[in-house]
């Protein structure tokens, strides 16, 4: 204890010694920009860039694409449309850079010479396209989109199909069969597929046709790769007819000429395949996998496929945690991936032959990157808590990492963008619970401040360091915020992230409270206002603690579940309560044993419940039955439900008012300071926005 005071102090050192900047606040966090998606040209001298911009006051977001020489100089805007324009690709040449733009008709393909002119717009497909990708003689594009399978490719009769799902007043869905809706929509008989556009005529092929995904829905990964002599494409597909209730998942080729048959290439593994990348000489296909069935959060495996034998084999068995994305150097002798290590997210390098890997950079947390084209340099989108994105590059073999851009220079040096501390914390689980700790804004450690305990989703994900609103909405408000990775965080190794599979309210919960009271005891901490908050199962813990604890004086419950039975029967993805909770409702008794709404009897903490009504992922069902039984038990409480969103609201339209009925709640049970606006004023004008 003496030795975290020791570190704690010289924090407040540090934060004194910037006593000049002012507080971080709600509009300041809009006023942060979003650096993304670093591409080397070609030839490796250029790097093209995304820059995303919020507009609060019009509730919107911007995007441009930009450009700089790969040292970083030379930076200019390329676009300057007011939608949003993203997804940069250079052509073969480097003449010119294909990208996705709102401008017209919903995303489209675009491309830009870079020698001078203005941008063309390539696709006009009635669905709009998705991860467009240039084919190698530069005559074409692949992208995905969805079709109505009977139409394919046949631009027109989708246009006619969809016309007539929402022709006259009837308004309905029909399904005959699972998976009818996803996250924040429904299928209403549309399939995703991999469409090649011919810019010489115009037309569009359909390379996977069928009633299947291909690929399938994803939060982020690659679902299709092109081959470098461009023949042939691998894209990911799932076609066991279970697509709800499996993880199963495969890797397919099929060729771009068009009406070959697609043939699997690990149809032996019944668990996830998926991210494929080709080898620069077309020798191997590198992907990800995991082993074990409908378990979702499964670790992460780097597979390769030898295309010349068909042999498969495991590279990364020895590294314990998560490998998340991948690209091959251009020797196609070395993987480059990054994962989930104890709240950081590092860039290595594997050896395919050896197996030996080699940590290229660490720190904060890297969003993406890219290796140049004669494998020297890395260049990737990093964050810290203390730092919003910008694109620093590294040398391979050894060196310093170098800052490229500095878009949020001006802000950083303005406002109080507070770092995190950290503290490993003894749990009676057994294991120490890393926690990083947040600290407002001219924090003086003889005062006492209320304490805020942010519990993560996933439930099988990390807190990283890595910048985010709630790290610097909440201290610069006056509240010191903690963000612990209890049971079931990755980048601990794959048993602790198991630990909390069939385990929901039982080591997480102990975990909660063991850095609870660890906190609590700190001089600075004032043990009698703290507050609790977390989305997604975060949220499902709050619903727990309500339950089963009085610490805290507040809590916030955004998304979570409640009842788990009712949750089986309107979520979408099967798999997941199913393997989480041992099977389905009436043949595991799991589904009562961790469910909230089971303690209803002894709710009392003030609690503020926050959902979305097109969350498929956990039904706002879910929320109303929790605000319910909170008034039944005479609860102070209160319900948001924001409509047009899921389970993440808007970052621009409804986030606004999501932080401010935080710092409002807590203002009132915790005593912070006060929200910023007033949030009936805020509901009125967003409404007069949407009309």
């Amino acid at each position: 204890m003496k030795r975290l005071l020791v570190i704690l102090a010289a924090a407040c050192l540090v934060s004194h010694a910037d006593g000049q900047k002012r507080a971080f606040t709600l509009a300041d966090l809009y006023k942060i920009r979003s650096v993304e998606d670093p591409q080397f040209s070609p030839d490796g001298k250029k790097i093209a860039f995304v820059v995303r911009e919020d507009d609060l006051a019009g509730g919107k977001t911007h995007a441009a694409i930009y450009v700089m020489d790969s040292d970083g100089g030379n930076q200019r805007r390329l676009t300057a449309d007011t939608g949003t324009d993203t997804h940069p690709r250079w052509s073969p040449d480097g003449s010119s850079l294909l990208f996705l733009s709102t401008r017209n008709n919903g995303a489209q393909a675009w491309t830009l010479p870079l020698g001078g002119g203005e941008p063309k717009q390539l696709t006009d497909f009635s669905s709009g396209v998705g991860d467009p990708e240039w084919t190698k003689d530069g005559a074409g594009i692949v992208f995905d989109a969805e079709v109505y399978p009977e139409c394919g490719a046949d631009n027109d009769c989708n246009r006619r199909t969809e016309k007539s799902w929402n022709a006259g007043p009837l308004a309905a869905h029909m399904a005959d069969g699972l998976l009818y809706r996803h996250w924040t929509s429904w299928r209403d008989g549309k399939r995703t597929h991999i469409l090649m556009f011919d810019r010489s005529s115009g037309t569009y092929t359909d390379l996977t046709p069928g009633e299947f995904d291909s690929p399938p829905f994803s939060l982020g990964g690659v679902g299709f790769a092109l081959s470098p002599d461009g023949k042939e494409i691998c894209f990911v597909s799932q076609r066991d007819g279970k697509d709800a209730t499996t993880t199963n998942k495969d890797i397919w080729t099929v060729l771009t000429s068009g009406g070959s048959t697609p043939a699997t290439l690990t149809g032996e593994n019944t668990a996830y395949d998926g991210d494929p990348a080709y080898s620069a000489d077309g020798k191997y296909i590198a992907y990800r996998t995991q082993k074990v069935p409908e378990y979702e959060s499964d670790r992460f495996l780097l597979a390769l496929y030898d295309r010349t034998t068909g042999a498969k084999r495991i590279l990364s068995e020895k590294f314990d945690n998560w490998v998340d994305d991948i690209a091959w150097g251009p020797d196609s002798k070395s993987v480059y991936f990054t994962a989930d290590v104890e709240g950081r997210v590092p860039l290595y390098r594997i050896d395919i032959e050896s197996g030996s890997i080699r940590k290229i950079y660490e720190s904060g947390m890297i969003d993406a990157f890219r290796v140049s084209p004669d494998g020297k340099t890395a260049v990737f989108v990093r964050r810290t808590v203390g730092e919003p994105r910008e694109i620093w590059s590294v040398p391979t073999s050894e060196g310093a990492a170098r800052r490229l851009t500095f878009f949020n220079k001006e802000i950083a040096e303005a406002v109080d963008i507070r770092p995190a501390r950290e503290m490993w914390i003894a749990s009676p689980t057994g294991r120490r619970i890393h926690t990083f700790i947040v600290t407002p804004h001219d924090f003086d450690p003889k005062k006492k401040y209320p304490l805020i305990i942010n519990v993560h989703g996933g439930p099988q994900q990390q807190w990283a360091d890595a910048f985010r609103g709630d790290w610097q909405v909440y201290p610069g408000s006056g509240y010191i915020v903690a963000f612990p990775n209890p049971t079931g965080s990755t980048g601990y190794g794959q048993e602790f992230t198991k630990g909390i599979s069939r385990d929901w309210g039982g080591k997480v919960f102990r975990d909660v409270m063991a850095v609870t009271d660890s906190l609590a005891k700190l001089p600075f901490v004032d043990k009698d206002r703290l507050g609790a908050m977390g989305w997604s199962y975060g949220g499902t813990m709050m619903m727990w603690l309500e339950g089963h604890t009085t610490r805290f004086k507040a809590i916030a419950c955004m998304m979570g579940v409640y009842d788990f039975p009712a949750m089986h029967g309107a979520t979408e993805e099967l798999w997941f309560p199913e393997y989480e909770l041992g099977g389905t409702p009436w043949t595991s008794g799991l589904y009562e044993r961790w469910s909230p709404n089971r303690s209803v009897k002894n709710f009392k903490t003030p609690c503020l419940v926050i959902t979305g009504e097109r969350d498929y992922r956990v039904p706002y069902t879910q929320s109303l039955e929790f605000f319910t039984d909170l008034q039944e038990m005479h609860v102070p409480s209160r319900l948001i439900v924001f409509s047009n969103d899921g389970h993440w609201p808007d970052g621009v339209k409804s986030m606004p008012f999501y932080y401010n009925a935080h710092l409002d709640w807590f203002h009132t049970y915790l005593g912070g300071d006060p929200a910023p606006y007033d949030m009936t004023k805020m509901l009125r004008n967003q409404a007069m926005k949407e009309r």
